[in-house]
């Protein structure tokens, strides 16, 4: 039997489905997030669950003596009724449930297409709390209301997700005198509480992992989890993240990353300058051509960040993105940002070239090994270990165009959390490669949408630290220029 997301995942998921309901967007978040506890928290989740499951009941009753085409239509009407059961029931609540289901939105080809489409509407359009709770924010972190701290003040938001929103302001720049369109993400107030409440809900989770997959220790991937969302509550890091991102690629042909307004930054407001562009939903009906741009230079920024910056935005919705045609892209959102050590960045590149470029199955078992992804002296065929953990490496093994495809994407989520390989029972995995894996999970599944085509051997040997390749396309290019210049 085919093993897919464990059933936590799925069913986390499942509940989010709530934003897309009508219903769900006329509502405000009225008060703040942390009057729901995390009893509260816990107790509408099991209410959730009894929900679905009578729903669920009653239309397999219904379609005992139905027709086919009737049997379609109850089904369709159940996914319905569930979105609206767990609207009213998850509606305001924000933090680590809503990023499962962002993650869930592009991983799981296996959920049905609505529930995919309303996983989707939690990239950006996710319920908004009041404006008069978005001003009170403001008004306590920078000591005046919007109206006055700012020449324009938009109290509707622009974007909505797990711990806070974005609004549109004007405010003039101190520095130059000029007028500076600013865009200002306000922190849920609350959400820091609730974080930590689902957080606590991260033992339990270990718990089940542990019994599930026998090799894994489930304490660091627990540990990495809380650390990093933890982190993400702090504008303050954001911000120097951020910053991080601009420095670095200033001036570059493709890649923009908004600057940040630091005089308008504190623990719970982050400002920075104000970016427009397309959308993914958007991006994806252009030209080919154009997607195919787009899926390098995706590409590019996450290895160029990992390899070069040794830091990577661990965030990788399509919520973050803005395009611009022609390849530009501005990123968007480094509250989430993971930093390795050059010794981690060193084992990266390693197990890379080990298994895409020399093919060393034995070289890379002892990488493997080394690294903590395998149990070291496992029973298990040398090369069967190169087997189970090549997919991840087939778009760079070898020089010749490829496509992305969703199935591969698929396919590709579906392994890794498949048990009955006889590898995956001493495998496991360690801290540094929690988000690693998320990242590249995430990517494969953008690139798989946008069907988009190149060689991706040649470009990924531009970036690799071992390999210092030459440009083989124009975007490769324009960006050795960008390079030799900084």
């Amino acid at each position: 039997m085919r093993r897919r997301i464990p059933a936590s995942l799925a069913v986390a998921a499942l509940l989010a489905v709530a934003v897309r309901s009508k219903r769900l967007r006329r509502r405000r978040a009225d008060h703040p997030v942390s009057r729901i506890s995390r009893a509260g928290r816990n107790a509408q989740l099991a209410r959730i669950g009894l929900d679905v499951g009578s729903t669920y009941a009653a239309a397999s009753a219904r379609k005992l003596f139905a027709s086919a085409p009737r049997r379609m239509e109850i089904d369709a009407e159940r996914q319905l009724r569930t979105a609206e059961q767990i609207a009213e029931r998850l509606g305001q609540m924000k933090g680590a449930l809503m990023k499962v289901g962002q993650m869930a939105s592009y991983l799981d080809d296996g959920l049905p297409e609505p529930v995919r489409l309303a996983l989707a509407e939690l990239q950006s359009n996710a319920p908004p709390m009041s404006a008069e709770l978005a001003a009170e924010v403001i008004t306590s972190e920078l000591g005046r209301p919007p109206e006055v701290l700012f020449l324009e003040w938009d109290p509707e938001p622009i974007a909505a997700a797990s711990i806070g929103q974005v609004h549109r302001a004007v405010f003039r720049d101190p520095d130059s005198g000029a007028e500076r369109a600013v865009a200002v993400k306000v922190q849920y107030p609350g959400v820091a509480e609730a974080i930590a409440a689902d957080l606590q809900n991260t033992d339990l989770i270990g718990m089940f992992l542990r019994q599930t997959f026998s090799s894994l220790d489930p304490a660091e991937l627990v540990a990495e989890i809380k650390q990093r969302l933890a982190e993400e509550l702090d504008y303050r890091r954001e911000r120097d993240n951020q910053q991080r991102f601009v420095d670095f690629y200033r001036g570059h042909p493709f890649f923009s990353v908004p600057a940040v307004v630091h005089s308008l930054c504190t623990g719970r407001v982050l400002t920075t300058d104000l970016a427009v562009g397309a959308t993914w939903r958007e991006a994806l009906t252009w030209e080919q051509d154009e997607r195919d741009l787009i899926g390098e230079g995706l590409f590019r920024f996450v290895f160029r960040s990992l390899y070069r910056m040794q830091a990577f935005n661990g965030d990788p919705h399509p919520g973050n993105y803005l395009f611009h045609g022609d390849g530009r892209i501005t990123f968007l959102d480094f509250g989430l940002v993971r930093y390795f050590s050059g010794e981690e960045i060193a084992v990266f590149a390693g197990l890379v070239k080990a298994a895409a470029v020399d093919h060393d199955p034995g070289a890379f078992r002892a990488l493997v090994e080394r690294a903590g992804l395998l149990l070291p002296g496992a029973p298990v065929d040398t090369d069967e270990v190169g087997d189970y953990f090549s997919d991840f490496y087939a778009p760079v093994a070898e020089d010749a165009p490829m496509t992305w495809t969703k199935e591969y994407a698929s396919q590709i989520v579906r392994h890794t959390f498949d048990r009955t390989s006889p590898i995956a029972q001493y495998a496991t995995v360690p801290r540094a490669f929690v988000f690693i894996q998320r990242i590249n999970l995430g990517l494969y599944a953008l690139l798989g949408d946008l069907g988009a085509t190149g060689n991706y051997r040649r470009m990924a040997e531009e970036l690799w630290p071992f390999a210092d390749g030459a440009p083989s396309t124009s975007m490769g290019r324009a960006e050795a220029a960008w390079l030799r210049i900084g």
